[in-house]
């Protein structure tokens, strides 16, 4: 490879980034400006801002460290689904550079339609765009990554410990919710429920876990 992309969701960084963004999410799905103004109400709680493009910069940042540490002169980009930086203005951006064959990694840990196969689609999308985009390949899904549970087992070990709480304490792990016909088409629930039974070993917790969504 002589890039690296890092693919991911995007998310609003003011108030007027809102709409728009809830637009770019549901477009093609017929919802209501109407519906959209009261999702948006739950952003304005945040100042009108997602946490997601900070996170990412900051991921980039961290990656970029770690490949000259081990010794890999390799470029990074970055794209959105649905919001700036745009993925096809990322590929523009290898293309015009004259990058040939880029490693993707894109920010969603689980399989899911809307977490894995429908960045297939975007990207196949957004190569359409770009006359000789570089060729792709995605990095699995890394749910069950030992580097990955094990970072989620630090951090609950870490507030754990912070809250003085015993390792009897119940945990609670959350994700995103899915509607019941796209769950029932991915492996999305069962791999969250075998990473958080995994996440409370790693961390010797004792007491019972369960996954509970945020969205419905």
């Amino acid at each position: 490879f002589d890039s690296l992309l890092l693919l991911s969701f995007g998310g609003p960084e003011g108030p007027d980034d809102v709409m728009p963004f809830l637009r770019n999410v549901t477009k093609g799905r017929g919802v209501p400006d109407e519906r959209l103004a009261v999702v948006a109400e739950q952003y304005a709680v945040f100042g009108g801002k997602s946490p997601i493009n900070g996170l990412n910069r900051d991921l980039l940042d961290s990656i970029e460290e770690e490949l000259s540490d081990r010794g890999h002169d390799l470029p990074t980009f970055w794209g959105n689904r649905n919001w700036h930086p745009f993925l096809s203005d990322a590929l523009k951006a290898l293309q015009s550079e004259g990058y040939k064959s880029t490693v993707c990694l894109v920010t969603s840990a689980f399989s899911s339609y809307s977490g894995c196969r429908q960045y297939h689609e975007d990207l196949a999308v957004a190569s359409l765009e770009v006359p000789r985009p570089p060729e792709i390949q995605r990095v699995r899904v890394f749910w069950n990554h030992p580097d990955f549970l094990g970072t989620a087992a630090e951090l609950l070990t870490e507030s754990r410990v912070k809250a003085n709480l015993s390792k009897n304490t119940p945990v609670l792990h959350t994700a995103h919710s899915l509607p019941v016909s796209m769950a029932a088409t991915s492996d999305y629930e069962a791999q969250l429920n075998e990473a958080a039974q995994i996440v409370n070993e790693l961390a010797g917790m004792e007491g019972p876990c369960e996954v509970v969504f945020q969205s419905r």
